[in-house]
């Protein structure tokens, strides 16, 4: 099988296993919405700590509330698509742990299918509904001077940054092979990364900002393009033509996490349980 027909027969094992989670969540359509709302409320927390900071001073780091409100916006409706279509993948420490990730080798389907599907949640949905919510004030709020490459720049951002913060997904779930667990390090650059780019760079140190630009770029998620849609430097030197560098950054990313699983399942050594 080559590689687009292992491509196609992964999309359609991930289809079948989320839709067969979907029917289930659905099963209980009242306890569904009463959770989506509970996950839309909860992930709402964040915002409202930046609405209490932003009570006591004007500014952050030099950016008003609509600018990093709309890096907010931008990082959390990113990481929440990644999340929707990934999020289970943090959990398959435990599933090396307890002997059920060997069951996932020997089904006839792609195992990166299977676990990325596992468990799909909706309810997930909330935090999409939630950033996209902010993200929609800010884009009105923010005194942006359009363009037609401005326009078009958001919805790359939003796909760029989803399929980048993906990769983080499925490169970590590598590590949690060769690691036998680690689950806590995946979350500190996915559910970490995003709380990250909830706030400006100018906060940060150049060394940070460096490191979340060329060692793990998770600065393309919003922070670079964004600096271009608001008309402000980037506090690291940076060509102009990068604000529109997140799809290659993604697919770059995407590639290498792509390699990272492959030498993940290689040197995967059954627990024997």
């Amino acid at each position: 099988m080559g590689e687009r027909g292992a491509l196609r027969e992964g999309l359609r094992a991930y289809r079948l296993i989320a839709a067969m989670w979907v029917r289930s969540s659905m099963t209980y359509r009242t306890s569904f919405a009463v959770t989506v709302l509970g996950n839309l409320l909860v992930t709402g927390l964040d915002f409202v700590a930046i609405l209490l900071m932003f009570s006591q001073v004007d500014t952050l780091g030099g950016w008003s509330l609509p600018e990093i409100a709309l890096l907010y916006g931008l990082s959390v409706t990113a990481f929440g698509i990644a999340d929707l279509v990934l999020g289970s993948m943090d959990v398959l420490g435990g599933r090396i742990r307890d002997g059920s990730f060997d069951t996932l080798l020997v089904r006839p389907a792609p195992v990166l299918a299977q676990v990325g599907a596992d468990h799909f949640a909706l309810r997930r949905l909330g935090r999409i509904t939630q950033g996209a919510l902010v993200l929609a004030w800010a884009l009105v709020s923010a005194g942006i001077d359009w363009t037609p490459a401005k326009v078009l720049l958001v919805p790359v951002m939003l796909i760029s940054g989803a399929a980048i913060f993906a990769a983080v997904f499925v490169a970590g779930a590598a590590f949690q092979i060769l690691a036998q667990d680690a689950a806590e390090v995946q979350n500190a650059f996915t559910y970490g990364g995003t709380t990250l780019l909830q706030y400006p760079p100018t906060v940060f140190g150049k060394d940070l900002v460096r490191g979340v630009t060329f060692m793990l770029p998770l600065a393309f998620v919003n922070w670079v393009p964004a600096a271009y849609l608001l008309g402000r430097p980037y506090p690291i030197d940076l060509p102009e033509w990068t604000a529109f560098a997140s799809p290659l950054v993604a697919a770059v990313c995407g590639a290498l996490a792509g390699l990272a699983w492959r030498a993940g399942l290689r040197s995967y050594r059954s627990t024997g349980s």
